[in-house]
């Protein structure tokens, strides 16, 4: 009899500890997906910025020759099939600016082909 009492008391109790915990708990955060379209000699966009701690998903499309991207300090490295998507992930886990570049010859103005990531506070 006593034990029915008390019931409501504890699942109470449980409930509301329930909730703190769920406050206290950072959520996962989703990862920030980026499309980017690769085309003789560009990528659009060009220029990128996201959050320190971000998880970073590049989504890259050929639109006529296959191209790559390589951002070495980010650990990047995708090919990209023409008329293809090709992903690529990375942790947003330092600041500063970082500048890709295609690693797939793709012609004459191959070298100045660049993916600029930004990655602030």
């Amino acid at each position: 009899m006593k034990l029915k009492s008390v019931m409501p008391s504890i699942f109470a109790a449980m409930f509301a500890a329930s909730l703190f915990l769920l406050q206290t708990i950072p959520a996962q955060s989703a990862s920030h997906r980026i499309e980017v379209t690769a085309k003789r000699f560009e990528f659009a966009p060009a220029d990128v910025t996201v959050k320190k701690g971000e998880h970073v998903v590049l989504a890259l499309k050929s639109l006529d020759v296959p191209h790559g991207l390589r951002i070495k300090e980010l650990g990047v490295e995708a090919k990209i099939a023409k008329g293809q998507t090709a992903e690529v992930a990375f942790n947003a886990d330092k600041t500063g600016t970082f500048v890709g570049h295609c690693s797939v010859f793709c012609g004459a103005g191959h070298g100045s082909m660049t993916l600029t990531v930004h990655i602030v506070e």
